[in-house]
């Protein structure tokens, strides 16, 4: 049976903003990830790798990647880069680093910078392509086209460089036929993985002012949790895995009311996974009927799949068979996504 891709370790380093040519309507990257927008130096960085290293437990089996996030790395200047990346380079000699991901912008990437990357011991580049309309990205102020983000990902693929594209749904004049073409086009590019984020209107951005003028609708919880399951089935259908579904900014960001609208939900991707495997399971489930009972066997770690948050997963199972689920039990013999569903 296959196998899914074992997922990295990751060590965040957080550059909020930086790099970045202006400020697109929906952000706040310092809001989002609780830093100030300003570059560590190589020691801080140094010291956060080491201490993040000594916290894993020295039998594990996952690979590590440093991660730099929150800005456009491509954009500072080769020496900022350089002082950024270096100070990971002794970790990845002696092999308690696997790789390092950076984030950046389409437009920000070129033969030299992408050298320069591999040079220094990138392995994975997200790219933020949000979205393939060029009409959303000019109202979105994101100051770069959809030929960028082709040109981008053709570049890496071909110098060697693992993919992740970053779409955001929601954003103005997004609807669901541009992000279907959006999740179309970027299959055809071929990227390794993909990241879905749902627009959050955060408090002092444009889209916050634009909302409150009437001028800007945030998508609601219903319709975000409808179109990123569209997303994330198409895409994962098409061999591109979602590693990420949903925003999961910082205590201060949501603590401090700083979400002033939007789909948010602190277990967003969650819901949308619980969705698509309830779909499967729907096939599988026997008709309704009045009273019975059903027992679930899943692999272990599908069984909050199944129960769904808030158990809502076994209130739709009664709504639809009309049975009770009795029990949801783990059978490590089943291949992921495997189930039995046994009736008296």
């Amino acid at each position: 049976m296959s196998q899914e891709p074992v997922s990295p370790s990751i060590i965040p380093v957080f550059i909020p903003e930086q790099g970045c040519p202006h400020r697109c309507v929906f952000c706040d990257q310092a809001g989002i990830t609780g830093r100030p927008a300003a570059l560590p130096g190589r020691e801080r960085i140094r010291r956060a790798v080491a201490e993040a290293l000594e916290k894993r437990s020295p039998r594990g089996k996952r690979p590590v990647e440093v991660a730099f996030y929150g800005g456009t790395l491509t954009g500072l200047p080769e020496e900022k880069i350089r002082g950024l990346l270096e100070p990971v380079r002794p970790f990845l000699d002696n092999g308690l680093v696997h790789a390092i991901r950076v984030s950046t912008r389409p437009d920000a990437l070129d033969e030299e910078r992408v050298r320069l990357l591999r040079t220094l011991g990138v392995g994975t580049v997200e790219v933020g392509a949000h979205s393939m309309d060029d009409g959303v990205l000019e109202r979105s102020r994101r100051g770069h086209t959809a030929a960028h983000t082709r040109a981008a990902v053709g570049l890496l693929r071909r110098r060697g460089l693992r993919v992740v594209v970053q779409v955001m749904v929601g954003l103005p004049g997004d609807s669901a036929q541009s992000l279907n073409r959006t999740v179309e086009e970027l299959i055809a590019l071929r990227p390794h993985m993909a990241r879905l984020y749902p627009v959050l209107v955060l408090e002092g951005t444009p889209l916050a002012r634009w909302t409150e003028a009437g001028t800007y609708r945030p998508l609601a919880l219903e319709e975000a949790l409808a179109s990123c399951e569209g997303a994330c089935r198409t895409l994962e259908e098409a061999g591109i895995r979602v590693i990420k579904i949903g925003l999961l900014p910082s205590s201060d960001l949501v603590n401090g009311n700083r979400i002033v609208a939007g789909p948010w939900h602190p277990a967003f991707g969650f819901l949308v996974r619980a969705r698509l495997y309830r779909k499967r399971l729907l096939e599988r489930l026997p008709g309704r009927r009045a009273g019975g009972m059903i027992t679930i066997r899943v692999p272990e770690r599908e069984i909050p799949l199944v129960r769904g948050y808030r158990n809502e997963g076994l209130r739709f199972i009664k709504e639809r068979t009309g049975a009770d689920v009795v029990a949801v039990e783990p059978d490590e013999t089943l291949p992921p996504g495997g189930m039995e569903i046994l009736t008296p």
